[in-house]
């Protein structure tokens, strides 16, 4: 049996590492440590197909440090234990801490994760865990604060071509035969930015069409053949990303008949009921926002529910929120607030803030008047008084604007009343 087409072109040092130039490029953070030879322990976050376990690979080979590999799926505190015992005895004077790679590391348990703490946090170990969720939710907070995380990204089109050319030029098995790609659009499209995925359809097609001649690669002959191979719900694959965007983009459209079947889809496939909740959780925030803010409340009970009862009670509650979302009035203002707000920041940088909106907690912040002049709202009318509380650069600037639905328009007049033509 020959050995894949992905494993054959697995690159083995940085040179020939495609993607991620943020991170490995010339004069990259990444790169910089690599080539200093020492790095802190790291998790690589990002989609499938990405190079994460590659660049793991890399990192091992070029500092000559030990590596050693786990599976989340199928290790448990035991085998966290025998690997940092024998990382123990392998570590040798000024030599490079081995290096423990966790594939999967969100699927980690905390007692897991607590096993490895006291390794990384002496440096017994450097860590390098992958994976295809936020770590911020999945990793514990002890280790995820001893940690590098880097960002990958889905590989671009020109990544893409790169490798793909590589494929057919520099295998040992695709370079000698004829092939000729004549159009990339459903190559790439398929592959959805994975290069695993990439390869593996590549071999599928040129497999399908070697009749001992000349081979040609239309976005017919990857559709066709891909249809005669369906491939079950992956989870980390294009599936995935794409039927989670269909289903928000239902919610956002307010049908609630497709938002149901996009999750059933995902039920049906297996997905992570904690992922589908967080982006419920999302989509409450930035699509129904202040139209209906006990969007978010059911959103956020709806997360906590499924952590208590589980699987397979569970869709029923994430199938009630979705209904609801679906069905709730819509509105993004507070996600466009933010990102206004946010490229104002960016213009005009750290602006001081205005001495009656400082505290005084010390008698020379006092004697420098932080706060003389600041009004309490609750001494007044309404609780409220006017003043200036943006920095005077900024006066009167608006970044939050009503959207038509009653929830903000009772809002847009009750800043009328107090603001006048301001609110």
């Amino acid at each position: 049996m020959s050995i894949p087409l992905a494993e054959r072109l697995r690159p083995r040092n940085l040179d020939e590492f495609i993607g991620q130039t943020h991170l490995v490029g010339k004069g990259a953070v990444l790169r910089k440590m690599i080539d200093s030879g020492r790095i802190p322990s790291i998790i690589f976050w990002g989609p499938p197909g990405v190079g994460k376990t590659t660049l793991a690979n890399i990192i091992a080979n070029t500092l000559q440090a030990p590596f050693y590999k786990l599976s989340a799926i199928n290790s448990g505190v035991k085998d966290v234990r025998d690997v940092i015992e024998k990382a123990k005895n392998n570590r040798f004077f000024e030599s490079a801490a081995p290096i423990l790679f966790i594939d999967e590391i969100h699927r980690f348990s905390k007692s897991q994760q607590d096993s490895l703490l006291h390794a990384v946090e002496t440096g017994t170990i450097t860590l390098i865990g992958a994976t295809t969720e936020n770590p911020s939710f999945e990793v514990i907070r002890p280790l995820l604060s001893r940690c590098q995380v880097y960002l990958l990204k889905a590989m671009e089109v020109k990544d893409l071509e790169e490798l793909m050319k590589r494929a057919l030029t520099e295998d040992d098995i695709l370079s000698g035969k004829e092939i000729e790609v004549k159009e990339t659009g459903a190559l790439f499209r398929f592959s959805g930015g994975d290069a695993r995925k990439l390869l593996n359809i590549l071999e599928l097609v040129i497999a399908a069409g070697d009749t001992g001649g000349k081979i040609v690669i239309t976005d017919k002959s990857v559709t066709e053949r891909l249809q005669e191979n369906p491939a079950a719900y992956d989870k980390g694959g294009e599936m995935h990303y794409d039927i989670i965007s269909a289903f928000i983009k239902s919610i956002r459209g307010s049908d609630p008949d497709a938002a149901i079947y996009w999750l059933a889809r995902m039920v049906a496939g297996g997905e992570d009921p904690k992922f589908i909740a967080r982006r419920l959780v999302i989509s409450a925030a930035e699509d129904i926002g202040l139209a209906n803010p006990n969007a978010l409340l059911l959103a956020n009970a709806c997360f906590d529910a499924l952590q208590k009862i589980g699987w397979p009670e569970g869709r029923i509650v994430l199938a009630e929120t979705t209904i609801y979302l679906a069905t709730s009035p819509k509105s993004n203002s507070a996600y466009l607030a933010i990102d206004s707000a946010l490229s104002k920041v960016e213009q005009t940088g750290n602006l001081p803030v205005p001495l009656h909106l400082r505290n005084a907690p010390t008698s020379l912040m006092k004697e420098l008047e932080y706060g003389k002049e600041y009004k309490y709202s609750h001494d007044y009318e309404n609780n409220f008084v006017r003043q200036e509380y943006l920095p005077p650069e900024l006066k009167s600037s608006r970044f939050w604007q009503a959207q038509p639905n009653p929830s903000e328009a009772k809002m847009k007049e009750w800043m009328k009343k107090l603001w006048g033509e301001k609110g």
